[in-house]
C-alpha cells in the first residue's frame, strides 16, 4: 500500500470567491499529514481558528497524487 500525504496549507484569498492568494508569502503551511483524517482535523481547526475573516481560506492538497499521474483528480480539485 502506498503512502498517502496531505498537505494543509492556506492564506488570506483577493476575493472571497476566488482561490487567488493576496500574498504568495504570507501562505500558512500548517503541515504534512500522513492521512486524510489527520489532515481534515488540521484544517478544520484552522478553518475554525479564522472563521471571522471571509478572505481567509485553507485547502488539503492531496500530495501522494502527485507521485500518482494515473489516479484521476476529482472535480473539487480543479481550480480555476
Amino acid at each position: 500500500m502506498s503512502q498517502r500525504l496531505h498537505l494543509v496549507f492556506g492564506g488570506e484569498l483577493t476575493d472571497p470567491t476566488k482561490n487567488q492568494f493576496k500574498n504568495v508569502d504570507d501562505i500558512h503551511v500548517v503541515g504534512m499529514f500522513p492521512n486524510y483524517e489527520s489532515a481534515y482535523d488540521a484544517w478544520k481547526a484552522e478553518a475554525h481558528r479564522t472563521v471571522d475573516n471571509a478572505h481567509m481560506r485553507y485547502f488539503i492538497a492531496h500530495i501522494h497524487r502527485l507521485r500518482d499521474e494515473e489516479t484521476e483528480t476529482s472535480s473539487t480539485e480543479e481550480l480555476g
